[in-house]
């Protein structure tokens, strides 16, 4: 369906609104910190009871256990003896521990992760509220069951006018206290047009490439603090398990790697944030990064990068402002094609970095640019023509290029996500 203009009021209606999630740190009080410490205990205990129900009956019966059954099992659980002290805290994170159990059963179910596991107490642990469970006035939050709000730092304010449909309160393992506000962002809109295109290879070396010339380095945030965390896991590996040190020394550990997660997160927005502002269209690579890092070799540098995680934000910020995001098929050879001529290479190692086009007689290829350059080619012919475009868990024949053996080789497909329809 093609929008007109008259359509358009609508469409922008449609998109004013954004469900965006503004996380802050907060100091709980005493009192505060062992109603949360015990209710994150419940949703926890809630949660492996009803995932164990949930398996049994499927291993035992062949029968599917839903949220209503386990909703009912949680109000008999509340009547025991045992388990009498669910009734000391809000009911609402019990249900939606339950509600999340079933999405991910579902996703389960829809080969879209793998099964749920049982949660540890050691990961820290999380609680969410809906509205009929907090109050929020003014800047200010009361969870249910606690008589002061909470101490928030209010890094930066919410936009006026919108108040958090859902709470979420999350305790790390380094012992740190975050909440999450989940509102509907009017201030999200779709950013001015800009002519400017490119195409991203991302390695390891140099974080990214783009078509352009342009190389990011990996800023390597893991080998940067990889010898104190060597020598604080070396320490806790040392101590009496269920002993005072041995809880001090795992929030030493636990504190390292919040380090590197939050330097590691910080870098990543800020690089896709500038990205998606300065180009209309993005085109990368389809990469199964989850069979990418089985390579014992490379995984930890490949986790290091977080290509995933890169790509997951450049996926919904372009469709929050606008932009357009091509993923090319992961196949597609494009460091081994030459970008001037279109000749393909029959093999290429991956310590060669540059190589001379034996078609054309281009001298000095870098292998990263090239890349750069091949993933725009194709995300623009997909765009343009719509050629070769494929759904996921879909084949189609493609066209094929000639290679270095003088074989035929089929080009790979590619897929467009989030093609602005305005």
């Amino acid at each position: 369906m093609v929008e007109t203009e008259a359509s358009l009021p609508s469409l922008l209606r449609r998109r004013s609104r954004v469900a965006r999630s503004y996380k802050y740190r907060f100091f709980p009080t005493t009192e505060q910190e062992n109603l949360l410490r015990r209710t994150m205990g419940c949703v926890r205990l809630v949660y492996n009871k009803a995932l164990a129900a949930k398996t049994e009956g499927w291993y035992e019966r062949q029968e599917r256990i839903d949220y209503k059954q386990t909703s009912s099992l949680l109000t008999s659980w509340k009547k025991t003896e045992d388990l009498d002290f669910l009734n000391e805290v809000s009911c609402v994170p019990l249900q939606q521990c339950l509600r999340h159990l079933q999405k991910a059963f579902a996703n389960f179910w829809g080969k879209r992760a793998k099964y749920p596991r049982f949660k540890a107490k050691r990961n820290g642990g999380s609680a969410e509220f809906t509205k009929s469970a907090f109050k929020f006035r003014n800047n200010t939050l009361w969870l249910a069951k606690s008589k002061e709000p909470l101490n928030i730092v209010w890094s930066r304010f919410l936009p006026e006018g919108v108040s958090p449909s859902t709470v979420t309160v999350k305790l790390e393992p380094s012992g740190r206290w975050f909440v999450s506000l989940l509102v509907d962002d009017p201030s999200v809109q779709p950013l001015p047009p800009t002519d400017k295109k490119v195409g991203i290879d991302v390695g390891i070396s140099s974080l990214l490439c783009t078509s352009d010339g342009k190389k990011i380095a990996n800023p390597k945030h893991f080998n940067r603090l990889y010898q104190k965390l060597k020598a604080a896991q070396k320490e806790l590996s040392r101590k009496t398990k269920g002993s005072s040190n041995r809880y001090k020394a795992r929030l030493k550990v636990a504190k390292i790697h919040a380090k590197i997660k939050d330097a590691r997160t910080d870098f990543l927005h800020k690089l896709t944030t500038s990205l998606v502002r300065e180009n209309s269209l993005i085109a990368i690579e389809d990469l199964a990064v989850r069979n990418m890092v089985r390579n014992r070799k490379l995984s930890r540098s490949i986790s290091d990068a977080a290509w995933g995680e890169m790509f997951r934000q450049l996926e919904y910020k372009c469709d929050w402002y606008g932009r357009t995001l091509v993923k090319i098929d992961r196949f597609f050879p494009s460091s081994k094609r030459c970008n001037h001529c279109g000749f393909v290479m029959d093999k290429l190692a991956l310590n060669i970095r540059s190589w001379d086009c034996p078609s054309c007689g281009t001298k000095g290829i870098d292998r990263d640019i090239n890349a750069g350059k091949n993933i725009l080619a194709a995300g623009l012919a997909v765009t343009v023509c719509g050629a070769d475009v494929r759904p996921d868990r879909h084949s189609s024949k493609g066209q094929l290029q000639k290679t270095s053996n003088g074989r035929r080789k089929q080009k790979p497909k590619s897929r467009v996500l989030g093609i602005p329809r305005f």
